[in-house]
């Protein structure tokens, strides 16, 4: 690339990437113990955690009561404890809001929304407790944190790469652009966020055999889920497992989770 590429940028840009990383957040994952780093703090999180949720029910048609919202409320009063010292640190609340979307979410701090689409699907108690418990984890891990996180120093590189090659011919840097782009959303972010849908997976299966509600329910909705929906992207362009990699990958986790419901059960 001779004159046209700068490196003095890219110091720059790593001399940044390395303060963000290092003035970052420390979370502790409770189940396994790793340490993993976000872009918030838990009160940072919890604050726009109800931002977000007090704007999502201003928006929504909401259901005060019903056998939905008693569902969704047993659901979660046994989910919640499951959780363990977390549930001591999240404001946990509980909303149904009346919409065909087959989707739940939990934001940060602990604020649950559960679509009455997903109802008919989730069939049980049990099924239901597959996609909360799912939601949860992604809460209690911190998942949106670390994204955050993820998205900014990849941003900072980006910048970094714009800069260095401020210089060449437009049409050159238009391709090593986008060609670092690409490699940045299918080598990194991609594969990042379905590995958190794995942890979410693993550690929800965790949370809804420690309320006793069998996790095998769990294989038999995500299979239920994969015939559901229409044609999906190659896993490799997608954020998410594919159907049949979470379900192999819950089948591995069963022993523990097995173990974990029998205990629940003989309390």
């Amino acid at each position: 690339m001779g004159r046209s590429f700068k490196i003095l940028p890219l110091i720059i840009a790593a001399v940044v990437i390395l303060f963000q990383y290092l003035g970052s957040n420390k979370f502790r994952d409770p189940e396994t113990g790793k340490v993993h780093r976000g872009a918030l703090s838990s009160g940072d999180e919890a604050a726009l955690g109800l931002q977000s949720y007090q704007e999502v029910l201003s928006t929504s048609d909401v259901v005060s009561s019903g056998p939905d919202v008693d569902l969704v409320t047993r659901v979660a009063r046994r989910l919640i404890p499951a959780t363990g010292d977390v549930a001591n640190d999240f404001q946990w609340e509980v909303s149904v809001v009346r919409s065909p979307q087959v989707n739940a979410f939990c934001l940060p701090g602990g604020k649950i929304v559960v679509y009455t689409g997903i109802i008919p699907l989730a069939q049980n108690e049990a099924g239901l407790a597959t996609v909360m418990g799912h939601e949860m984890a992604h809460a209690t891990l911190h998942h949106g944190s670390q994204r955050l996180l993820k998205q900014g120093l990849m941003q900072t590189a980006m910048m970094g790469a714009a800069a260095a090659t401020g210089s060449m011919d437009n049409g050159k840097r238009q391709m090593v652009m986008a060609a670092l782009a690409g490699g940045a959303q299918f080598g990194i972010l991609l594969p990042f966020s379905r590995d958190q849908e794995s942890e979410a997976d693993h550690t929800g299966l965790l949370y809804m055999a420690r309320a006793g509600f069998d996790p095998h329910e769990a294989i038999t909705f995500w299979e239920r889920m994969s015939k559901s929906g229409g044609a999906h992207p190659p896993a490799f362009m997608s954020d998410h497992p594919s159907d049949g990699a979470r379900i192999e990958r819950l089948k591995e986790e069963m022993p523990k989770a097995q173990a974990a419901y029998e205990q629940a059960q003989s309390r």
